[in-house]
Protein backbone atom coordinates (compact mmCIF):
# COMPACT_ATOMS: atom_id res chain seq x y z
CA UNK A 1 0.00 0.00 0.00
CA UNK A 2 1.41 3.55 -0.69
CA UNK A 3 1.83 5.54 2.23
CA UNK A 4 -0.81 8.39 2.89
CA UNK A 5 -1.48 10.91 5.14
CA UNK A 6 -3.53 8.64 7.00
CA UNK A 7 -0.27 5.76 7.42
CA UNK A 8 2.32 6.35 9.91
CA UNK A 9 5.83 5.05 9.32
CA UNK A 10 6.43 3.26 12.39
CA UNK A 11 10.36 3.69 12.64
CA UNK A 12 9.83 7.31 11.95
CA UNK A 13 7.65 7.36 14.63
CA UNK A 14 9.89 5.80 16.87
CA UNK A 15 12.62 8.29 15.81
CA UNK A 16 10.59 10.92 16.26
CA UNK A 17 9.13 9.94 19.80
CA UNK A 18 10.94 10.23 23.37
CA UNK A 19 12.17 6.90 24.76
CA UNK A 20 9.04 6.05 27.07
CA UNK A 21 8.89 3.92 30.09
CA UNK A 22 7.36 1.20 28.13
CA UNK A 23 10.57 1.29 25.89
CA UNK A 24 12.71 1.27 28.98
CA UNK A 25 10.64 -1.85 30.62
CA UNK A 26 11.79 -3.71 27.59
CA UNK A 27 14.81 -2.87 27.40
CA UNK A 28 15.32 -4.16 30.85
CA UNK A 29 13.32 -7.74 30.31
CA UNK A 30 15.82 -7.71 27.56
CA UNK A 31 18.76 -6.93 29.53
CA UNK A 32 17.79 -9.44 32.20
CA UNK A 33 18.14 -12.58 29.21
CA UNK A 34 21.32 -11.22 28.74
CA UNK A 35 22.39 -11.08 31.96
CA UNK A 36 21.56 -14.68 32.44
CA UNK A 37 22.95 -15.99 29.67
CA UNK A 38 26.30 -14.27 30.82
CA UNK A 39 25.76 -15.94 34.28
CA UNK A 40 25.32 -19.32 32.59
CA UNK A 41 27.87 -18.88 30.28
CA UNK A 42 31.09 -18.27 32.86
CA UNK A 43 29.27 -20.43 35.50
CA UNK A 44 30.38 -23.84 33.92
CA UNK A 45 34.01 -22.11 33.27
CA UNK A 46 33.83 -21.45 37.19
CA UNK A 47 32.53 -24.54 38.25
CA UNK A 48 35.14 -26.50 36.53
CA UNK A 49 37.81 -26.89 38.98
CA UNK A 50 35.28 -27.64 41.45
CA UNK A 51 34.06 -30.82 39.16
CA UNK A 52 37.32 -31.75 39.31
CA UNK A 53 37.80 -32.28 42.47
CA UNK A 54 34.40 -33.19 43.43
CA UNK A 55 34.05 -35.93 40.73
CA UNK A 56 37.79 -36.91 40.03
CA UNK A 57 37.23 -35.79 36.21
CA UNK A 58 40.43 -34.96 34.27
CA UNK A 59 40.68 -31.80 32.78
CA UNK A 60 40.37 -33.31 28.88
CA UNK A 61 37.46 -35.11 29.93
CA UNK A 62 35.71 -31.42 30.79
CA UNK A 63 35.81 -31.20 27.19
CA UNK A 64 32.23 -32.06 26.28
CA UNK A 65 30.61 -30.43 29.63
CA UNK A 66 32.25 -27.12 28.54
CA UNK A 67 30.70 -27.50 25.78
CA UNK A 68 27.47 -29.31 25.92
CA UNK A 69 26.26 -25.82 26.28
CA UNK A 70 27.50 -24.42 22.91
CA UNK A 71 25.66 -27.62 21.01
CA UNK A 72 22.70 -26.28 22.74
CA UNK A 73 23.37 -22.60 21.71
CA UNK A 74 23.85 -22.84 17.83
CA UNK A 75 20.67 -25.54 17.76
CA UNK A 76 18.79 -23.19 19.57
CA UNK A 77 19.87 -19.85 17.91
CA UNK A 78 19.34 -21.45 14.30
CA UNK A 79 16.19 -23.02 14.90
CA UNK A 80 14.68 -20.22 16.68
CA UNK A 81 15.52 -17.31 14.43
CA UNK A 82 13.46 -18.31 11.33
CA UNK A 83 10.70 -19.79 13.84
CA UNK A 84 10.90 -15.91 15.37
CA UNK A 85 10.17 -14.65 11.71
CA UNK A 86 7.18 -16.76 10.98
CA UNK A 87 5.64 -16.61 14.61
CA UNK A 88 6.88 -13.42 16.40
CA UNK A 89 10.06 -12.20 18.47
CA UNK A 90 7.65 -12.86 22.34
CA UNK A 91 6.56 -16.02 21.90
CA UNK A 92 9.62 -17.70 21.04
CA UNK A 93 11.54 -15.64 23.29
CA UNK A 94 8.89 -16.77 26.80
CA UNK A 95 8.89 -20.42 25.76
CA UNK A 96 12.80 -20.61 25.54
CA UNK A 97 13.40 -18.72 28.49
CA UNK A 98 11.01 -21.16 30.24
CA UNK A 99 13.32 -23.96 29.47
CA UNK A 100 16.79 -22.76 29.64
CA UNK A 101 15.20 -22.14 33.39
CA UNK A 102 13.79 -25.72 33.77
CA UNK A 103 16.80 -27.30 32.49
CA UNK A 104 19.39 -25.18 34.42
CA UNK A 105 17.52 -26.22 37.38
CA UNK A 106 17.29 -29.75 37.19
CA UNK A 107 21.36 -29.37 36.45
CA UNK A 108 21.68 -28.53 39.79
CA UNK A 109 20.64 -31.95 41.13
CA UNK A 110 23.27 -33.79 38.40
CA UNK A 111 24.67 -37.14 40.25
CA UNK A 112 27.26 -37.31 37.23
CA UNK A 113 29.41 -35.73 34.42
CA UNK A 114 27.30 -37.31 31.88
CA UNK A 115 23.89 -36.18 33.53
CA UNK A 116 25.32 -32.62 33.59
CA UNK A 117 26.68 -32.75 29.89
CA UNK A 118 22.93 -33.63 28.80
CA UNK A 119 21.39 -30.97 31.21
CA UNK A 120 23.77 -28.46 29.97
CA UNK A 121 22.67 -28.94 26.25
CA UNK A 122 19.18 -28.38 26.98
CA UNK A 123 19.56 -25.42 28.60
CA UNK A 124 22.10 -24.48 25.64
CA UNK A 125 19.09 -25.01 23.51
CA UNK A 126 16.55 -22.28 25.50
CA UNK A 127 19.13 -19.81 25.75
CA UNK A 128 20.48 -20.22 22.37
CA UNK A 129 16.61 -19.38 21.18
CA UNK A 130 16.60 -16.35 23.71
CA UNK A 131 19.23 -14.40 22.81
CA UNK A 132 19.08 -13.25 19.06
CA UNK A 133 15.20 -12.74 19.74
CA UNK A 134 16.37 -10.53 23.44
CA UNK A 135 18.79 -8.54 20.45
CA UNK A 136 15.58 -8.02 17.74
CA UNK A 137 13.06 -7.38 19.90
CA UNK A 138 15.38 -4.56 21.64
CA UNK A 139 16.54 -3.07 18.31
CA UNK A 140 13.19 -2.76 17.05
CA UNK A 141 11.68 -0.28 19.63
CA UNK A 142 14.96 1.36 19.67
CA UNK A 143 15.02 5.22 17.46
CA UNK A 144 17.95 4.36 14.75
CA UNK A 145 19.99 7.21 16.44
CA UNK A 146 20.74 5.39 19.47
CA UNK A 147 19.99 1.78 17.99
CA UNK A 148 23.71 0.36 18.87
CA UNK A 149 24.34 2.43 22.16
CA UNK A 150 21.22 0.82 23.62
CA UNK A 151 21.04 -2.47 22.10
CA UNK A 152 24.89 -3.02 23.17
CA UNK A 153 24.33 -1.50 27.01
CA UNK A 154 21.59 -4.52 26.76
CA UNK A 155 24.92 -7.14 27.09
CA UNK A 156 26.21 -5.40 29.27
CA UNK A 157 24.44 -7.64 31.48
CA UNK A 158 26.77 -10.26 30.47
CA UNK A 159 29.79 -9.80 32.11
CA UNK A 160 27.30 -8.56 35.38
CA UNK A 161 26.28 -12.27 35.28
CA UNK A 162 29.82 -13.57 35.17
CA UNK A 163 31.13 -12.11 37.72
CA UNK A 164 28.02 -12.71 39.89
CA UNK A 165 28.83 -16.80 39.02
CA UNK A 166 32.72 -16.06 40.45
CA UNK A 167 31.78 -15.19 43.35
CA UNK A 168 29.16 -17.30 44.67
CA UNK A 169 31.04 -20.04 43.70
CA UNK A 170 33.54 -19.84 46.19
CA UNK A 171 30.89 -18.61 49.01
CA UNK A 172 27.71 -21.52 48.62
CA UNK A 173 29.32 -23.79 46.27
CA UNK A 174 29.11 -24.71 42.57
CA UNK A 175 25.43 -26.25 42.84
CA UNK A 176 24.56 -22.76 44.16
CA UNK A 177 25.31 -20.52 40.99
CA UNK A 178 22.97 -23.88 38.83
CA UNK A 179 19.84 -23.21 41.13
CA UNK A 180 20.38 -19.39 40.97
CA UNK A 181 20.62 -20.04 36.91
CA UNK A 182 17.47 -22.02 36.72
CA UNK A 183 14.98 -20.04 39.37
CA UNK A 184 15.52 -16.54 38.09
CA UNK A 185 14.91 -17.28 34.16
CA UNK A 186 11.45 -19.08 35.62
CA UNK A 187 10.18 -15.53 37.32
CA UNK A 188 11.55 -13.77 34.75
CA UNK A 189 9.53 -15.86 32.36
CA UNK A 190 6.54 -14.73 33.67
CA UNK A 191 7.55 -10.92 33.37
CA UNK A 192 7.72 -11.20 29.72
CA UNK A 193 4.58 -13.61 29.59
CA UNK A 194 3.06 -10.24 31.15
CA UNK A 195 4.56 -7.37 30.27
CA UNK A 196 6.54 -7.72 27.18
CA UNK A 197 5.28 -6.46 24.04
CA UNK A 198 5.63 -8.14 21.05
CA UNK A 199 8.02 -6.03 18.33
CA UNK A 200 5.97 -3.34 16.54
CA UNK A 201 7.88 -3.52 13.41
CA UNK A 202 7.28 -7.71 13.43
CA UNK A 203 3.40 -6.68 13.76
CA UNK A 204 3.67 -4.33 10.65
CA UNK A 205 5.01 -6.85 8.31
CA UNK A 206 3.09 -9.34 9.51
CA UNK A 207 -0.46 -6.94 8.53
CA UNK A 208 -1.27 -7.66 12.38
CA UNK A 209 -4.71 -6.02 13.08
CA UNK A 210 -4.39 -1.71 12.81
CA UNK A 211 -6.02 -1.58 16.44
CA UNK A 212 -3.11 -4.19 17.71
CA UNK A 213 -0.37 -1.93 16.45
CA UNK A 214 -2.09 1.26 17.26
CA UNK A 215 -2.72 -0.22 20.84
CA UNK A 216 1.18 -0.56 20.79
CA UNK A 217 2.62 2.77 19.51
CA UNK A 218 -0.09 4.86 21.52
CA UNK A 219 1.67 3.92 24.55
CA UNK A 220 5.31 5.45 23.26
CA UNK A 221 3.46 8.20 21.08
CA UNK A 222 0.13 8.85 22.64
CA UNK A 223 -2.47 11.22 20.57
CA UNK A 224 0.25 11.33 17.22
CA UNK A 225 -1.52 7.47 16.18
CA UNK A 226 -4.84 7.62 16.89
CA UNK A 227 -5.84 9.29 13.56
CA UNK A 228 -3.72 6.32 11.44
CA UNK A 229 -5.41 4.52 9.23
CA UNK A 230 -3.05 2.21 8.62
CA UNK A 231 1.02 1.47 9.40
CA UNK A 232 4.07 0.86 7.46
CA UNK A 233 7.56 0.68 7.28
CA UNK A 234 10.41 2.39 4.97
CA UNK A 235 13.73 -0.09 5.33
CA UNK A 236 14.17 0.11 1.52
CA UNK A 237 12.99 0.31 -1.95
CA UNK A 238 10.69 -2.36 -3.93
CA UNK A 239 13.61 -2.78 -5.97
CA UNK A 240 16.08 -3.44 -3.37
CA UNK A 241 13.66 -5.42 -0.61
CA UNK A 242 14.58 -9.31 -1.12
CA UNK A 243 11.20 -11.34 -0.59
CA UNK A 244 10.71 -14.39 1.11
CA UNK A 245 10.69 -15.98 4.11
CA UNK A 246 13.97 -14.77 6.63
CA UNK A 247 16.53 -17.48 5.22
CA UNK A 248 15.32 -16.15 1.54
CA UNK A 249 16.38 -12.50 2.94
CA UNK A 250 19.60 -13.69 4.65
CA UNK A 251 20.77 -15.97 1.83
CA UNK A 252 19.68 -13.61 -0.94
CA UNK A 253 22.48 -12.08 -3.34
CA UNK A 254 22.21 -8.82 -1.65
CA UNK A 255 23.33 -10.23 1.71
CA UNK A 256 24.82 -13.01 1.16
CA UNK A 257 28.54 -12.03 1.23
CA UNK A 258 27.50 -9.91 4.47
CA UNK A 259 26.08 -12.66 6.42
CA UNK A 260 29.01 -14.96 5.97
CA UNK A 261 31.36 -12.27 7.48
CA UNK A 262 29.12 -11.56 10.09
CA UNK A 263 29.48 -15.43 10.84
CA UNK A 264 33.18 -16.10 10.20
CA UNK A 265 33.49 -12.76 12.55
CA UNK A 266 31.53 -13.59 15.26
CA UNK A 267 32.75 -17.02 15.15
CA UNK A 268 36.28 -15.91 15.70
CA UNK A 269 35.47 -14.03 18.53
CA UNK A 270 33.80 -16.82 20.07
CA UNK A 271 36.77 -19.16 19.87
CA UNK A 272 38.75 -16.21 21.94
CA UNK A 273 36.36 -15.66 24.05
CA UNK A 274 35.37 -19.21 25.45
CA UNK A 275 38.86 -20.40 24.98
CA UNK A 276 39.99 -17.84 27.76
CA UNK A 277 36.36 -18.07 30.00
CA UNK A 278 36.97 -21.68 30.26
CA UNK A 279 39.99 -22.18 30.85
CA UNK A 280 41.59 -19.32 32.22
CA UNK A 281 40.82 -20.37 36.19
CA UNK A 282 42.49 -23.95 35.24
CA UNK A 283 45.63 -21.72 33.14
CA UNK A 284 46.24 -19.22 36.21
CA UNK A 285 46.40 -22.22 38.52
CA UNK A 286 48.61 -24.58 36.77
CA UNK A 287 51.18 -21.28 35.95
CA UNK A 288 51.55 -21.44 40.44
CA UNK A 289 48.20 -18.93 41.07
CA UNK A 290 46.00 -19.98 44.48
CA UNK A 291 43.10 -21.01 43.04
CA UNK A 292 41.03 -18.41 44.60
CA UNK A 293 42.90 -15.83 43.28
CA UNK A 294 42.99 -17.36 39.73
CA UNK A 295 39.10 -17.24 39.74
CA UNK A 296 38.64 -13.52 41.10
CA UNK A 297 41.29 -12.41 38.15
CA UNK A 298 39.47 -14.66 35.89
CA UNK A 299 36.51 -13.14 36.85
CA UNK A 300 37.74 -9.62 35.65
CA UNK A 301 37.87 -11.02 31.71
CA UNK A 302 34.12 -10.57 31.45
CA UNK A 303 33.76 -7.36 33.77
CA UNK A 304 34.95 -5.20 30.83
CA UNK A 305 32.47 -5.38 28.87
CA UNK A 306 30.58 -2.05 29.93
CA UNK A 307 32.98 -0.70 27.44
CA UNK A 308 29.92 -1.58 24.69
CA UNK A 309 28.26 1.52 25.46
CA UNK A 310 30.96 3.48 24.36
CA UNK A 311 31.09 1.40 20.74
CA UNK A 312 27.31 1.55 20.36
CA UNK A 313 27.74 5.38 20.66
CA UNK A 314 30.10 5.13 18.20
CA UNK A 315 28.95 2.93 15.56
CA UNK A 316 25.73 5.51 15.87
CA UNK A 317 27.66 7.92 14.28
CA UNK A 318 31.30 6.70 12.33
CA UNK A 319 31.08 3.63 10.22
CA UNK A 320 30.44 0.90 12.34
CA UNK A 321 32.35 -1.81 10.54
CA UNK A 322 35.76 -0.33 11.17
CA UNK A 323 34.47 0.02 14.51
CA UNK A 324 34.36 -2.80 15.62
CA UNK A 325 37.19 -4.46 13.39
CA UNK A 326 39.31 -2.24 15.14
CA UNK A 327 38.13 -3.17 18.40
CA UNK A 328 39.05 -7.07 17.48
CA UNK A 329 42.85 -5.66 16.04
CA UNK A 330 43.46 -4.72 20.00
CA UNK A 331 41.69 -7.79 21.21
CA UNK A 332 44.83 -9.32 19.13
CA UNK A 333 46.89 -7.74 20.80
CA UNK A 334 45.53 -7.86 24.44
CA UNK A 335 44.89 -11.21 24.65
CA UNK A 336 48.83 -12.08 23.40
CA UNK A 337 50.20 -9.64 26.39
CA UNK A 338 48.43 -11.57 28.91
CA UNK A 339 50.57 -14.37 27.91
CA UNK A 340 53.46 -11.99 28.83
CA UNK A 341 52.31 -11.08 32.12
CA UNK A 342 51.22 -15.05 33.46
CA UNK A 343 53.89 -14.77 36.16
CA UNK A 344 53.43 -10.86 37.54
CA UNK A 345 49.55 -11.22 39.44
CA UNK A 346 49.62 -7.17 39.80
CA UNK A 347 50.21 -6.98 35.88
CA UNK A 348 47.99 -9.45 35.10
CA UNK A 349 44.90 -8.06 36.80
CA UNK A 350 45.25 -5.30 34.55
CA UNK A 351 45.89 -6.71 31.18
CA UNK A 352 43.22 -9.10 32.22
CA UNK A 353 41.01 -6.78 32.57
CA UNK A 354 42.17 -4.79 29.50
CA UNK A 355 42.22 -7.67 27.32
CA UNK A 356 38.10 -8.36 28.84
CA UNK A 357 37.08 -4.24 28.29
CA UNK A 358 38.66 -4.81 24.71
CA UNK A 359 37.64 -8.22 23.56
CA UNK A 360 33.66 -8.01 25.37
CA UNK A 361 32.99 -4.60 23.82
CA UNK A 362 33.88 -5.64 19.88
CA UNK A 363 32.05 -9.15 20.34
CA UNK A 364 28.99 -7.30 22.15
CA UNK A 365 28.78 -4.71 19.68
CA UNK A 366 28.59 -7.49 16.69
CA UNK A 367 24.49 -8.65 17.29
CA UNK A 368 23.89 -4.64 17.08
CA UNK A 369 25.91 -4.87 13.64
CA UNK A 370 23.68 -7.72 12.42
CA UNK A 371 20.25 -6.26 13.67
CA UNK A 372 21.07 -3.15 11.90
CA UNK A 373 22.35 -4.79 8.06
CA UNK A 374 19.32 -6.62 7.53
CA UNK A 375 15.40 -5.98 6.86
CA UNK A 376 12.81 -6.73 9.48
CA UNK A 377 11.59 -9.87 7.26
CA UNK A 378 14.56 -11.47 8.30
CA UNK A 379 16.22 -9.50 10.99
CA UNK A 380 15.67 -12.35 13.88
CA UNK A 381 16.84 -15.21 11.14
CA UNK A 382 19.98 -13.06 10.22
CA UNK A 383 20.79 -12.29 14.08
CA UNK A 384 20.05 -15.91 15.24
CA UNK A 385 22.35 -17.29 12.46
CA UNK A 386 24.81 -15.16 13.01
CA UNK A 387 24.66 -16.39 16.88
CA UNK A 388 23.88 -19.86 16.15
CA UNK A 389 27.26 -20.19 13.78
CA UNK A 390 29.09 -18.44 15.98
CA UNK A 391 28.62 -20.59 18.94
CA UNK A 392 30.30 -23.05 17.00
CA UNK A 393 33.53 -20.66 17.96
CA UNK A 394 33.12 -21.20 21.08
CA UNK A 395 33.02 -25.15 20.88
CA UNK A 396 36.22 -24.80 18.85
CA UNK A 397 37.22 -21.98 21.58
CA UNK A 398 37.06 -24.89 24.54
CA UNK A 399 38.75 -27.97 22.96
CA UNK A 400 41.48 -25.93 21.02
CA UNK A 401 43.03 -25.18 24.81
CA UNK A 402 42.22 -28.53 25.60
CA UNK A 403 44.32 -29.82 22.58
CA UNK A 404 47.22 -27.23 23.73
CA UNK A 405 47.56 -28.59 27.09
CA UNK A 406 47.66 -32.05 26.42
CA UNK A 407 50.53 -30.75 23.98
CA UNK A 408 51.54 -29.32 27.06
CA UNK A 409 52.38 -25.76 25.48
CA UNK A 410 53.47 -22.87 27.66
CA UNK A 411 50.62 -20.38 29.27
CA UNK A 412 52.32 -17.62 27.14
CA UNK A 413 52.18 -20.24 23.52
CA UNK A 414 48.30 -20.91 24.35
CA UNK A 415 48.00 -16.90 24.62
CA UNK A 416 49.47 -16.64 21.53
CA UNK A 417 47.76 -18.43 19.73
CA UNK A 418 44.06 -17.60 21.17
CA UNK A 419 45.16 -14.41 20.31
CA UNK A 420 45.08 -15.45 16.30
CA UNK A 421 40.94 -15.57 15.86
CA UNK A 422 40.79 -11.98 16.70
CA UNK A 423 43.02 -10.62 13.74
CA UNK A 424 40.73 -12.95 11.39
CA UNK A 425 37.52 -11.49 13.05
CA UNK A 426 39.43 -8.14 11.84
CA UNK A 427 39.47 -9.22 8.02
CA UNK A 428 36.13 -10.25 8.09
CA UNK A 429 34.47 -6.96 9.12
CA UNK A 430 36.61 -5.55 7.09
CA UNK A 431 35.83 -7.72 3.71
CA UNK A 432 31.90 -6.94 4.84
CA UNK A 433 32.54 -3.57 4.24
CA UNK A 434 34.02 -3.50 1.08
CA UNK A 435 31.15 -5.72 -0.18
CA UNK A 436 28.22 -3.91 1.15
CA UNK A 437 29.54 -0.22 1.60
CA UNK A 438 26.00 1.31 2.17
CA UNK A 439 25.69 -0.92 4.67
CA UNK A 440 28.71 0.36 6.26
CA UNK A 441 27.25 4.12 6.76
CA UNK A 442 26.52 5.53 9.83
CA UNK A 443 22.60 5.18 10.87
CA UNK A 444 21.94 8.86 9.90
CA UNK A 445 21.82 8.58 6.25
CA UNK A 446 19.28 6.22 6.70
CA UNK A 447 17.28 8.46 9.21
CA UNK A 448 17.89 10.95 6.14
CA UNK A 449 16.33 8.78 3.73
CA UNK A 450 13.64 8.24 5.71
CA UNK A 451 12.75 11.21 6.90
CA UNK A 452 12.75 12.39 3.13
CA UNK A 453 10.47 9.61 2.23
CA UNK A 454 7.81 10.77 4.55
CA UNK A 455 8.40 14.36 4.16
CA UNK A 456 7.22 13.77 0.63
CA UNK A 457 4.57 12.25 1.16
Amino acid sequence: MNPTDKSINVQTLLNESRITAYQWATYALCFFIVLLDGFDTAMIGYIAPSLIQEWGVSKPALGPVLSAALFGLAAGAISAGPMADRLGRKRVLVGSVFLFGVACLASAFSAGIEQLTILRFITGLGLGAAMPNAVTLTSEYCPESRRSMLTNAMFCGFPLGGFLAAWMIPNFGWRSVLMLGGIAPLVLGVLLFVILPESVRYMVVKRWPVERIRAVLARIAGNKVLAAESFHLQEASSAEKPAGSGMGVMLSRQYRVGSVMLWLAYFMGLVVFYALMNWMPILFKDAGIEPRTATLIAALFPLGGVGAIFFGWLMDRYNANRVIALGYALTAVSIWAIGQVVGNVGWLMTVVFVAGTIMNTAQSSMPALAAAFYPTQGRATGVAWMLGIGRFGGIAGSFLVAELTVRHLSAEAIFTVVAVPGLIALVALLVKEFAHPASAASAGSERDRNSAAIASH
